[in-house]
């Protein structure tokens, strides 16, 4: 093959084009790079121009400490840089660039120049570069034209020019979104097209630059850290009603660059799980500083990746905080309305003032707690049990011969009727046999503010036994809430009724509401299941947790004590392997299920029963269709009035109120 084809040393210009692809793949690439070298001089005023989608020309203007003339004769040439000298300074490192591959590179596939000091310079890729003198000018001026036009074959995988110049306004957004403290500037064709002001919050910066359509009123900016200081975190997030379809607006940004970074995305979705209902996600920016010495970017040529040392810490944190967050603001929400449905419209700001302040209280005192982060079961994929010489790791024996496939997700079944009566104490009633309807799946309800009525006290209810399932329904027990309730208050509670086989209608303390029974008896349910303790299982055949490295075996460790809590009951069998000896009552996953939720995904204990409980609750409450007689239906519809936390465990609302005033203003009467 050698004599057909022969090894050859390809020419200086060929082997710098190709290595100029790893970094400039596009126009968004230049833009890139050199805001990164703007932000690295210390500039607090950055201004890009963009014509032709980057194709024709980028053009950014800094303030920067700017660049001496020595410094314009080396900066376009191969591993030229100011920011490391030996490799040891790879662990350290605290600006963005480093490689010092950005101006040669760019240099390679386009006609390069950089003005600063008093002179300008012509970039060159097989020569020195042309350096002439030029008008003195505060900072750098750095220019980029033609791109790939010495290069067709690249050129012509190019998208049109509105669409690389989208790619370069990303790309510009995610650098202006860490760094408030600097102005920047978007020109693009001659249009301003983004114009941010410096010295602004991080909330005020992340709303305007990405350009949402709500206001920057309904964002929180909160911050949290490790106790040992090795990394400290700001998130802006979103409130509930601010939510989106996917995943998009979840942003993660480490030392101040954005990363792709799965598992980070991960803990925001789990902090919120539970508040974002229907399948819809936050809109977060989450802000890392860490110390350099824990995490590499020399990993991603582009430097889209990054490598943490530890990155379970970090997860937690995060997950705890957003949690924190979202359960504290549901809360302060209810006391709003509570406080606004108790005071004239003379004491609006005296309410204000107070429901601040109680929000205030009531983030103080979680801010400095650490909760479980929240896991999100749907996202486990199925796995096959272990079958080896026809053995199920666990307590029981299946037949080699069959196969069986259960996921995750599906690995928590609902109680049976006699399980539901002895550990939910449950109560069942009749339901109306000529009215009764078809399960068509849960109603959908819009997001709306939820006030908290004062409680109703109820005689404790005795369980009727089930003669036919088909037409009896679960309904409440005694003390099925988590939380403590309210002092007891007068209260003119009246049942209207059931309309469109999902939705009990009352009305109390002059408003009128509307409570989807399903999940009103979920999330009952759930706080019932909640506040039980976990009946411990024993295993025949324990099941077996490899870790791959110490840091899995220090994990196990720490949280050990908070699985023996919650069912699981561990112990370490060797050097990387831990016996699982116990499980929870309900859980019905397998082995890999469970490495999986503990090792892989980092969800915590409480939280796999947290998915055991919402699961269970899910499939035992009624369901959409089901026609209830009066008299449940009033207890189910008193009941979920006077619940903390008016939402299913998936985050839907257990109710809408509509007050008078509301009612007047939606039939235009005055």
């Amino acid at each position: 093959m050698s004599a057909t084809r022969p090894v050859r040393k390809l020419n200086a210009e060929t082997a710098r084009k190709i290595a100029a692809g790893e970094v400039i793949d596009r126009p968004n690439a230049i833009v890139r790079e050199l805001l990164d070298n703007s932000v690295d001089s210390g500039a607090t005023s950055i201004t890009v121009e963009i014509n032709g989608g980057g194709i024709d020309k980028i053009r950014i203007v800094d303030n920067g400490c700017g660049m001496t003339k020595e410094d314009l004769q080396t900066c376009a040439h191969p591993h030229c840089t100011s920011k490391i000298e030996k490799d040891v300074d790879l662990l350290n490192l605290t600006t963005l660039g480093f490689r010092g591959e950005a101006l040669a590179s760019i240099a390679a596939v386009s006609r390069l120049s950089i003005i600063s000091a008093g002179w300008k310079m012509r970039a060159s890729i097989t020569e020195d570069h042309i350096i002439e003198s030029f008008a003195e000018t505060n900072g750098t001026i750095v220019q980029s034209e033609g791109l790939f036009e010495n290069f067709p074959a690249r050129r012509q995988f190019l998208k049109r020019p509105a669409s690389e110049g989208l790619l370069c306004k990303n790309t510009f957004i995610e650098k202006c979104l860490p760094r408030p403290d600097i102005s920047f500037r978007l020109i693009m064709d001659g249009v301003t097209k983004l114009d941010l002001p410096r010295d602004v919050s991080f909330t005020q910066r992340f709303v305007r630059a990405m350009g949402y359509r709500e206001s920057d009123k309904l964002f929180y900016e909160i911050e949290s850290h490790s106790a040992e200081g090795k990394w400290k975190v700001r998130i802006i997030l979103g409130e509930p009603g601010v939510n989106r379809s996917n995943k998009k607006d979840i942003f993660i940004f480490v030392n101040g660059r954005r990363i792709q970074e799965y598992s980070l995305v991960q803990a925001v979705e789990y902090g919120g799980q539970g508040f974002f209902p229907n399948g819809t996600y936050p809109v977060a920016a989450v802000f890392v500083e860490i110390d350099p010495q824990l995490v590499d970017f020399n990993i991603h040529p582009a430097k889209k990746e990054a490598r943490f040392s530890d990155i379970s810490s970090l997860h937690h944190g995060i997950s705890s905080t957003v949690r924190n967050f979202y359960k504290n603001h549901t809360l302060q929400g209810l006391a709003s309305n509570a406080l606004s449905g108790s005071k004239t419209e003379s004491h609006e700001s005296d309410a204000t003032a107070r429901q601040k302040e109680l929000f205030e209280k009531l983030f103080e005192t979680s801010a400095s707690k650490v909760e479980p982060a929240v896991s999100n079961t749907n996202t486990y994929s199925d796995a096959k049990e272990n079958k080896s010489s026809g053995v199920y790791r666990g307590a029981y024996k299946i037949p080699s011969h069959e196969t069986e496939k259960t996921s995750f997700s599906d690995s928590f079944s609902a109680p049976k009727s006699s399980d539901t009566k002895s550990k939910l104490n449950l109560f069942t009633t009749k339901i109306s046999t000529g009215s009764l309807g078809k399960t068509t799946g849960e109603s959908q309800t819009g997001e709306q503010k939820f006030s908290s009525p004062a409680s109703i006290s109820r005689a404790p209810q005795t369980i009727t036994q089930n003669t036919n399932p088909a037409e009896q329904i679960n309904s409440l027990a005694d003390a099925a809430l988590e939380e403590p309730q309210e002092q007891e208050a007068p209260s003119d509670f009246k049942f209207l009724g059931c309309t469109l086989g999902t939705f009990l209608v009352c009305e109390k303390n002059g408003s009128l509401y509307i409570v989807d029974q399903h999940a009103a008896h979920e999330r009952i349910l759930f706080n019932r299941i909640m506040s039980e303790k976990p009946t411990k299982i024993s295993l025949i055949i324990p099941y077996i947790l490899e870790t791959e490295n110490e840091e899995e075996n220090k994990y196990l460790e720490t949280i050990k004590e908070q699985l023996s809590e919650c069912g699981f009951e561990i112990q370490k069998n060797g050097k990387n392997t831990w016996d699982v000896c116990t499980t929870p009552d309900r859980w019905k996953g397998t082995e890999k299920d469970l490495k999986e939720a503990i090792l892989s995904k980092k969800v915590e204990p409480v939280e796999i029963i947290r998915s055991i409980a919402a699961m269970t609750a899910c499939r035992a409450a009624v369901m959409d269709g089901h026609i209830l007689d009066d008299i449940t239906a009033a207890k189910l519809a008193e009941e979920a009035l006077k619940l903390k936390d008016p939402h299913c465990p998936h985050g839907r609302p257990v109710y809408t109120e509509l007050s008078r005033e509301k009612l007047f203003m939606l039939v235009k009467r005055t």
